[in-house]
């Protein structure tokens, strides 16, 4: 269970897959040698979520800033 996160995993599968890892940990009941797997699953999940995150930021940011940029157009 220690392998990569597949890197075209959609945020919401990742998100999804993430909320059940966390569901598990807090269940307890796994070995040690399971929780830390899940643990480094978590890590892994919560990246390519941040990822996705801020992409989406940085595309908001963009269209904000082209709308800006015309309304001052628009303003002259």
């Amino acid at each position: 269970m220690t392998s990569k996160v597949d890197e075209t995993l959609s945020y919401e599968a990742a998100r999804d897959e993430l909320i059940e890892v966390v569901r598990r940990l807090e269940a307890g009941g796994t070995t040690l040698e399971e929780s830390l797997a899940l643990w480094e699953r978590g890590e892994e999940l919560a990246k390519v979520c941040r990822r996705w995150l801020e992409g989406a930021r940085a595309r908001l940011d963009a269209a904000l800033a082209e709308e800006e940029e015309e309304a001052g157009k628009a303003g002259a």
